[in-house]
């Protein structure tokens, strides 16, 4: 199947029913970002320590698979230059939306993150990618296109999700599917037909080889990182963190 085309129908779904992660920046946080008060993230519930960004004004930056009006916004108001690149068009659109309601001047690209040829070599400071690596099913294009459109010294900062969460049952916590999971290959039909019914989307669970190895080998420098989990919902909140953020920078 294409699954590229059945996750775009399905996070267009997902805005339609308000799901978390496409509820864009309220009004209240645009006004504190603006003076200075603001935090954005990768993963669930850890901030991106501000450390890990440059002086955020005239920097252009790419929110990779980063539609939804949660991270762009926050960003073009502290004065960068943004640009989001998304498979979702109601993704997208929140985006859109309150780059015209606060002036932002936010650009919006839809398409594949496995191929950002829309974008010349060394267009931009910074990659902003939040967990969206799971929805793609090879993830070693991302990090070469990351490498390609990123100026010398530029700066990738993802969030990645340890594949062991995808490999155990959340209920009886046991190891049930190999590596590397798939929704695609590694469910139950009638799991597989639900996902698709419910217009959920499909994820696939990365090795820590392609998502960490990955990166080093398109050409990147991982300079730090750090760990987070579901916030406590999630029984495997209890056993490990789920989630890693890395920061790279193109040497």
């Amino acid at each position: 199947m294409d699954v590229t085309k059945h996750n775009q129908i399905a996070w267009d779904h997902y805005v339609d029913q308000n799901d978390r992660w496409t509820i864009p920046a309220s009004k209240q946080e645009i006004e504190q970002a603006k003076i200075g008060y603001w935090n954005i993230v990768l993963t669930p519930k850890k901030a991106v320590p501000h450390h890990w960004f440059p002086d955020l004004k005239d920097l252009k930056i790419l929110g990779l698979a980063s539609g939804g009006g949660q991270q762009g916004p926050i960003l073009a108001t502290l004065g960068a230059k943004v640009t989001i690149f998304d498979n979702s068009e109601k993704q997208l659109l929140q985006d859109k939306t309150l780059s015209d309601k606060y002036n932002l001047g936010i650009k919006t690209v839809q398409g594949d993150m496995r191929d950002l040829s829309v974008f010349s070599d060394n267009s931009f400071d910074v990659i902003f990618n939040p967990c969206s690596i799971l929805f793609v099913d090879n993830v070693l294009p991302v990090w070469k296109e990351c490498f390609r459109v990123l100026k010398l010294n530029g700066i990738l900062m993802t969030g990645l999700i340890n594949p062991l969460s995808f490999q155990l049952d959340e209920e009886s916590l046991k190891l049930i599917y190999k590596q590397p999971f798939s929704d695609l290959h590694s469910l139950p039909i009638e799991k597989l037909n639900a996902l698709k019914k419910n217009n959920d989307p499909l994820a696939f669970g990365h090795s820590l080889t392609d998502q960490i190895s990955g990166q080093l080998k398109a050409g990147f420098n991982i300079t730090d990182m750090y760990e987070d989990d579901w916030g406590g919902e999630s029984k495997l909140d209890d056993y490990f963190p789920a989630f890693i953020a890395t920061r790279a920078i193109k040497r």
